[in-house]
């Protein structure tokens, strides 16, 4: 078990294989020392299954973190619901779970799994607002065995549900490090860019880095030729302070990169296309994994910086039947109902109904900038071309195609109806991010008054 670095005794409680207690973790990046509610389920104490008087601890330290406005953190390693005591274990595991979903939108909460998580637990570390995984570490709801007898298929723990199988394929890994005390390090970063509860705001720091600071080599990152892929964090580095971020589920749908990041000491969520990665197009893992992080942006009063570069939805049988409509709605329901400030660039593409959920003016951003050679439209010129022009000669579509591209893609068109604020240069864009940060530092909405929406699941 991890020895404390302090403990402040606001509530300490130890039962069974868990254990809550309030901890203050070290700093990091300056921002001085946290206060967080530590839950431990250790796997040395009956290999950490959870009775009904652990479950107890978990749900006692749920409702203190809520109760003192700190943010959680909880430590798991259990094999699941104590066998022995039967459904009493099972009625503590569903208290324990009530009590940590009503920490959700009240203070951030964060799991580490640095061992088992089985059944119950597993569940448990899929209502945290992020995941650390240990090399070591695997989850699971039906264990090798049960998969064996039900399909016939033998796995083993790692292959089933091991910390890269949920970096790359369940999309449940937020961070991937090497042991537990690397797990605390990743916790107390991500909590640097975070603040404590709800009616907080994340942490300023101080920067050298100057918020007017030319970006010349963002547009440099952009190939020629349209249909030319880069690295679209490169352009994120260029723009944040210090060229320093934080990528969260950077294996997991990589064709849209979400991080945590500063301009000028304030700090900012980034929803990115990434073009490298399917051109990059929107699929189902990208629709969930930026409508999540765009929420929880919306929830602890994190702005939004949004960089579109897409030709689209990535067309397919299998994702239509998968529920592509539902799981794009996830995202354009995000950016829809999101009341913090929100900016957009516009680097490149944005087509058809990819530009409407990449927070477009339409969806109410607040400031919707493009580079001068951004293209926006329902579709590119050589797609337009193959649909109205499919039985006129090459010469009459390249003609149509140079027609549709001065007439229709570029940003001024747009900007000219009001559906682009303005069209900025790369060399500027840090200093208008910067400026538009200032201007909607107060930024309020008043929030419609009902029970809860009802998001596209």
């Amino acid at each position: 078990m991890l020895a404390p670095k302090a403990t402040v005794q606001l509530v300490k409680a130890v039962k069974g294989a868990a254990r809550a207690e309030v901890r203050t973790l070290a700093s990091f990046d300056g921002d001085g020392a946290r206060r967080v509610m530590w839950i431990e389920i250790e796997e040395t104490v009956r290999r950490g299954a959870l009775s009904a008087d652990a479950s107890l601890v978990i749900e006692t330290g749920a409702r203190t973190a809520v109760e003192k406005k700190l943010p959680l953190i909880m430590v798991v390693e259990s094999s699941g619901a104590d066998i022995v005591e039967g459904i009493a274990a099972l009625h503590g595991w569903g208290s324990a779970a009530k009590a940590l979903a009503a920490c959700s939108g009240i203070v951030p909460t964060i799991h580490i799994v640095n061992g088992p998580a089985v059944s119950g637990p597993a569940l448990l570390i899929g209502l945290a607002d992020f995941v650390i995984m240990t090399d070591e570490a695997y989850a699971f709801v039906s264990g090798p065995t049960m998969v064996a007898e039900f399909t016939g298929e033998v796995v083993s723990n790692d292959e089933l549900g091991g910390a890269t199988t949920h970096a790359r394929a369940s999309g449940v890994a937020s961070i991937i490090v090497a042991d537990l005390d690397a797990a605390v390090a990743a916790a107390e970063q991500l909590l640097s860019y975070l603040p404590n509860h709800v009616d907080d705001l994340p942490p300023l720091l101080e920067t050298d880095d100057p918020w007017d600071r030319p970006t010349p080599e963002a547009g440099d990152c952009i190939p020629a030729s349209s249909t030319g892929s880069y690295d679209v964090r490169k352009i994120i580095t260029s723009l944040v302070d210090d060229g320093d971020f934080l990528e969260l589920r950077a294996r997991w749908a990589a064709n849209a990169v979400t991080a945590l990041a500063r301009i000028e000491g304030r700090v900012i969520g980034i929803v990115a296309n990434q073009p490298v990665v399917l051109a990059g197009t929107l699929d189902i893992p990208a629709s969930q994994k930026a409508a999540r992080f765009v929420a929880f942006c919306d929830a602890f009063n994190i702005p939004l910086l949004t960089l579109v570069d897409t030709p689209g939805f990535y067309p397919g049988k299998d994702l239509e039947w998968r529920g592509m409509i539902r799981h794009g709605a996830q995202l354009v329901f995000a950016y829809a109902r999101a009341s913090v400030p929100r900016i957009c660039i516009i680097l490149r593409k944005s087509y058809g109904g990819a530009y409407i959920v990449m927070d477009s003016k339409t969806m109410g951003n607040d400031l919707c900038l493009a580079w001068p050679w951004s293209e926006l439209a329902v579709m590119g010129a050589g797609q337009a071309a193959a649909i109205l022009q499919r039985r006129a000669s090459p010469e009459e579509r390249a003609a149509f195609e140079a027609d549709y591209t001065e007439r229709l893609l570029n940003p001024y068109i747009a900007a000219d109806r009001g559906l682009v604020d303005g069209v900025v240069e790369p060399a500027d864009t840090r200093r208008e991010i910067a400026s538009a940060l200032r201007a909607l530092e107060h930024k309020r909405e008043r929030l419609q008054a009902r029970k809860h929406d009802n998001t596209p699941l």
